[in-house]
């Protein structure tokens, strides 16, 4: 008899996801210790954000097997600097708050480019692009603000968010403000105070290295010619890291001052280029 012989055919399918460039929020022009608009309409103050859901489950593959994504089950805390409404509020964002080793401002207007492009928009733009490459990769990923119509919240609520999210690292976004000569990127993170940062300093310089290393080679922004060293500054003044509990880094993405630098940010094909950078180095930490 003639055995019968059965060919079969396993195709695995691949989970491919593309990080879309998000809309940069516009913003009037923030100025560090600007004063309050008269004529300002009564602005809601931001709450803290809710959880942004991770990305698309993995794909079943045939046998019953799942492809997991490089992120899953992690937890990112994305914090955009400022707010796009924090110069119309100074009362707010005066209000005093205990950061452990001083008192400080609850938060602060941020800088602005020569042509008007602010800070708030600018963190609140890259902020959005890396949340979406984040989830592409299964991160579960919570934003410290909503939007970038609002005042606050508070530095001390910024590393509260962390906290209670048991976040495997945050990152908070910024640029600088500083002399027009002066330009390229650096690093903040935490150092011991005695308090409830210190068992994550030596985590945070971990996540500091990863991500100076991969923004750099992303970016092609050189390391800051006027602050730290190789971009590495340390700081136990801030009020997001020295109350956070959690593994958390500042980036200061360039100087909003330079001309160069100022360019840069208001280009969103560099703006996708720094989240995509930022994703990378987070997830060199990460795994």
């Amino acid at each position: 008899m003639t055995s019968k012989t059965l060919a079969a055919a396993l195709v695995l399918c691949g989970l491919s996801a593309t990080a879309c460039g998000g809309v940069a929020a516009g913003a009037g022009p923030a100025r560090t210790g600007g004063a309050a608009s008269p004529a300002a309409p009564p602005v809601r103050t931001a709450p803290a954000a809710s959880p942004v859901t991770s990305g698309s489950p993995a794909t079943p593959a045939a046998g019953g097997s799942a492809t997991t994504l490089p992120l899953s089950g992690k937890v990112v805390v994305v914090d955009p600097g400022h707010n796009g409404q924090n110069h119309r509020h100074p009362s707010k964002i005066n209000k005093r708050v205990n950061v452990l080793t001083q008192w400080k401002s609850c938060d602060t207007t941020g800088t602005v480019t020569p042509s008007g492009y602010s800070e708030a928009a600018f963190a609140w733009d890259v902020s959005q692009r890396l949340v979406k490459i984040l989830k592409s990769r299964g991160a579960t990923v919570r934003l410290t603000r909503p939007d970038n119509a609002g005042v606050g919240p508070c530095i001390t609520e910024r590393a509260a968010i962390g906290n209670r999210a048991k976040a495997d690292a945050a990152i908070s976004i910024h640029a600088d403000g500083s002399g027009t000569a002066d330009h390229g990127f650096h690093i903040i993170m935490p150092k011991k105070i005695n308090g409830p940062v210190d068992p994550v300093v030596g985590a945070s310089r971990k996540l500091g290295l990863a991500v100076r290393n991969a923004y750099r080679a992303g970016t092609g922004e050189p390391y800051s010619t006027y602050i730290g060293s190789k971009a590495m500054n340390f700081r136990s003044d801030l009020g997001g890291l020295n109350l956070s509990t959690v593994p958390k880094i500042f980036i200061e993405c360039g100087n909003m001052k330079n001309p160069g630098d100022a360019a840069r940010f208001q280009d969103a094909a560099f703006r996708q280029k720094a989240a995509s950078a930022l994703a990378e180095g987070l997830q060199n930490y990460l795994e």
